[in-house]
């Protein structure tokens, strides 16, 4: 007797590894408002009649809790954010789904997929650069995940997955409804950001792209909803626009934001916060003007001279933040901008110490401490510089230097980057 992708949901060691993934990945509560550390307990006591739920297939998903983030571009990102243990059955149909699919998905799509990403992605768009693709066509879907047909969701899982009951479990996940501030919305449409089932339905729907875009010989870079296609020339990027904008809207019922969507050069539009840069070598990637302007503003709101935190704490939030996002951008170069950066946060530093010193007597005793003479501490205490251009002022530099800074705990980012890089 064959197994069947029932059997493989259900088996336990699936489950608990379910458990275990939606444990590690914490999370806000759904409707119900248990928490992950409730769910072991719950299974404790009703893991049989879950499991037997799921079996006969009386199992009902509760619908999604609606939540919105702020978008680094502005405006808001709706989320859904199923119940935890909606979220172990997601993930435990997920497990068993993934080695499916990743059998056939694209070579070109990088999103939410083992073992790629933004980075694979980038060195696609560098190599088809160098080859003359140099206009892209860069498609924008309008609240793609949102607007999600069922029907063509479930036919294009039939094309790979001939299992009634895992098809009717998606289903039942696709139309559970949204809690949208106590109203209950039907969910007519869309597969909500929030739970572990939706990146793989979405990039199960756009196959359907990435399989047109490859019949028609076309060069492109998919990260989920993220979409660009490389051409040669202005023209033929106008032509393959028009024409996958009426596949889309026609065949998938997915709308194209007409407004956004546009063809240019790779070195002028950003793709996944990269864009490229030239040189006698050819196309290399960078942090894109918009991604440098957003991680010095971070920096400024984490080190702002009144959040009245210590230091360890801000050095401990600075260094969270950099580390992920130095990885994230390590492949691009940005050596220049990195030491500059460097420069600017230890100065944001030193303003920060200097208002937390205070008063004059403060100051004194702490600029004596760090090797001042006793006059040119007194000095320098009583100065009615502002915080800024005494941060910059040639006393503190060489009183609270950038070895003293990196002993007391401050990342030195190009150290950091320089390591990265040199794995």
């Amino acid at each position: 007797m064959s197994v069947t992708i029932q059997d493989e949901v259900l088996d336990r060691n699936n489950l608990n590894k379910a458990y275990l993934r939606v444990k590690s990945n914490r999370g806000a509560a759904g409707i119900d408002e248990m928490t992950v550390d409730e769910l072991f307990q719950y299974l404790r006591e009703n893991k049989e009649e879950l499991t037997t739920s799921l079996r006969e297939g009386s199992y009902k998903p509760l619908p999604v809790k609606r939540v919105e983030i702020p978008k680094l571009n502005g405006g808001t990102r709706k989320l859904g954010i199923p119940t935890v243990i909606d979220r172990m059955v997601q993930q435990a149909v997920v497990q068993v789904l993934t080695p499916i699919f990743e059998e056939i998905f694209s070579e070109n799509s990088f999103g939410f997929r083992p073992n790629r990403g933004a980075q694979d992605a980038i060195d696609k768009v560098i190599s088809y650069y160098n080859q003359g693709y140099k206009r892209v066509v860069d498609l924008d879907l309008k609240s793609y995940f949102d607007n999600v047909n069922h029907d063509l969701m479930i036919k294009y899982l039939q094309q790979y997955i001939d299992d009634e009951w895992t098809l009717k479990l998606i289903r039942k996940f696709l139309t559970s409804g949204i809690l949208d501030n106590g109203l209950f919305v039907k969910s007519e449409k869309g597969t909500p950001q929030g739970g572990p089932l939706s990146p793989l339905l979405a990039n199960i729907y756009l196959n359907e792209l990435d399989k047109e875009l490859t019949k028609r010989g076309h060069r492109f870079v998919r990260y989920a909803d993220d979409c660009n296609i490389y051409v040669k020339s202005q023209r033929a990027g106008e032509r393959v626009m028009r024409s996958i904008t009426k596949f889309l809207e026609k065949q998938l019922k997915v709308k194209v934001n007409t407004d956004k969507t546009r063809v240019g050069s790779p070195i002028k539009l950003k793709f996944l916060g990269f864009s490229l840069g030239v040189d006698n070598k050819g196309g290399y990637a960078r942090p894109s003007k918009e991604s440098q302007k957003r991680v010095r503003q971070a920096l400024k709101m984490t080190t702002k001279r009144n959040r009245g935190i210590s230091l360890n704490d801000m050095f401990k939030e600075i260094y969270q933040k950099m580390r992920g996002w130095l990885q994230y951008y390590s492949i691009g170069r940005m050596t220049t901008f990195i030491r500059r950066l460097d420069q600017w946060l230890r100065s944001r530093i030193r303003q920060y110490i200097w208002k937390q010193w205070k008063k004059p007597k403060t100051r004194f005793v702490n600029l004596k401490k760090l090797g001042l003479s006793q006059q040119d501490a007194y000095t320098f205490a009583m100065t009615r510089k502002g915080y800024w251009r005494t941060a910059h002022s040639k006393t503190l530099t060489y009183t609270l230097t950038n070895r003293k800074l990196e002993q007391l705990g401050l990342i030195n980012m190009s150290k950091v980057l320089q390591s990265i890089q040199s794995d």
